[in-house]
């Protein structure tokens, strides 16, 4: 069978699907199928391989982290995380966009998604920035941004996801470590961006916290974080494994929500694992027909012949670094994070190997770079669920989102080119 035609049948395939509103999880599962009808593998591989792809221990990692960020979003650990912040920051000028910012740092160290960092904060910061008197599209934009955070400070189980499309090789302690200076760069670029804007539009100052307040709220907001002092600490230490700490974690955020604050009843935690639940299935079929996916572009050897093809324009790391940041930017307009990470990272990683970039750096990279993917019409979710909680348009949503937007393209070149500021952690923990 000639390969060439093999490609062509998984990529029309696929794009095609996805063009007829497929889920993207069948697009990759239908594609793959038909391409091994017609390179004549016998069709058992595909059952085989699906399950192997679902058949790893670090997978157990996911469900306890975004049942944990579940429990916590249900609660008001969010407010409490506001609270703290607005502690730190809230008395600069524009300060509540800048509280936004570390509130949205500070919930991404718990929840690790972005989705669920826009949803929490942004239902609370956005009504309160609208009534302090922030215009609603500043608004939006600032929460949206902030919440892109979430993708990579730890415990992002994004990273996770990268970790078993690179193979299962790469270490999660590693690339939670390697996310924490990119993530406190990220948040200072975004408050110093805040600012600016907030001067050109004439914000003033929040109010201050009275001081008889600060104890309660800081001792609030601590027991809030310890979440993720749990997740990391037991990580970094080797005490626990990511998926035993993420079962602590869990544990600790139930004790906290349910018996400590008692923010919900306990008959809601049914709907809280429903909801758990419904996110997992789809996680698990995706990593399923992803894998899949991959088996077929490995059979075909579609990677070495991307790193071959890029090695042959130029042997410059630099251009081929834009190429693919480039393209990473491009492709998450349209696709959404989880799959990207599933399909890329096995086509990709071999290219920047053979570049000579540690995989870690480059996961870093492609966390950040997809985030951004996340903000971009016409997919944007991130986008669309700011610009629905503070209801404005997605046109008026992305045009205050820009400045933003423009910054993190920033960020986002300087640790490409600047690995020492993402590997420094995990570099020092060897």
């Amino acid at each position: 069978m000639d390969p060439t035609i093999a490609i062509l049948i998984l990529c029309i395939v696929f794009v095609g699907l996805i063009i007829l509103r497929f889920p993207i999880s069948l697009a990759l599962a239908g594609s793959s199928l038909l391409t091994l009808l017609y390179l004549k593998v016998p069709l058992a591989t595909v059952g085989q391989t699906m399950i192997q792809g679902m058949n790893s221990y670090s997978l157990l990692t996911i469900p306890f982290f975004i049942l944990a960020g579940q429990i916590m979003s249900e609660g008001q650990m969010a407010l409490r995380l506001i609270n703290l912040a607005q502690v730190l920051v809230g008395g600069i000028r524009g300060g509540l966009a800048m509280v936004n910012c570390v509130a949205c740092m500070f919930f991404g160290n718990i929840s690790g998604s972005a989705i669920a960092d826009v949803s929490s904060i942004g239902s609370v910061m956005i009504p309160m920035m609208k009534k302090k008197g922030y215009d609603t599209d500043y608004a939006v934009g600032v929460t949206v941004s902030a919440a892109i955070q979430g993708v990579v400070v730890p415990p992002s189980h994004n990273l996770v996801l990268y970790s078993l499309a690179a193979g299962g090789g790469i270490s999660i302690a590693s690339l939670f470590l390697a996310g924490i200076v990119p993530g406190l760069i990220l948040c200072v670029s975004l408050m110093i961006t805040s600012y600016f804007i907030a001067i050109k539009r004439g914000y003033t100052k929040s109010e201050a916290v009275p001081m008889r307040d600060i104890p309660k709220i800081v001792r609030d907001g601590l027991l809030s974080l310890l979440t993720a002092v749990i997740i990391l600490g037991g990580i970094f230490t080797g005490w626990f494994t990511a998926t035993e700490s993420g079962a602590l974690a869990c544990l600790y955020a139930f004790i906290l929500t349910f018996l400590v604050y008692r923010d919900i009843p306990i008959s809601r935690m049914w709907i809280i694992l429903k909801r758990t639940f419904r996110t997992v299935a789809m996680v698990l079929f995706l990593i399923a027909a992803s894998a899949t996916f991959s088996y077929v572009l490995a059979f075909l050897k579609v990677p070495g012949m991307l790193t071959d093809w890029m090695l042959g324009i130029t042997d410059s790391p630099i251009v081929i670094l834009l190429i693919i940041n480039v393209l990473l930017l491009l492709l998450g307009a349209p696709m959404d994070m989880a799959p990207l990470i599933l399909i890329m990272t096995p086509i990709l990683l071999p290219v920047v190997t053979a570049l000579g970039m540690d995989p870690v750096h480059f996961g870093i990279i492609m966390m950040l770079n997809l985030g951004i993917g996340l903000l971009t019409p016409p997919v944007g979710t991130v986008l669309f669920v700011g610009s629905a909680i503070g209801n404005i348009s997605i046109s008026e949503g992305t045009k205050a989102m820009m400045p933003f937007f423009y910054v993190m393209c920033v960020v986002l070149m300087i640790l490409t080119y600047i690995p020492g500021l993402v590997m420094w952690l995990p570099n020092l923990m060897k």
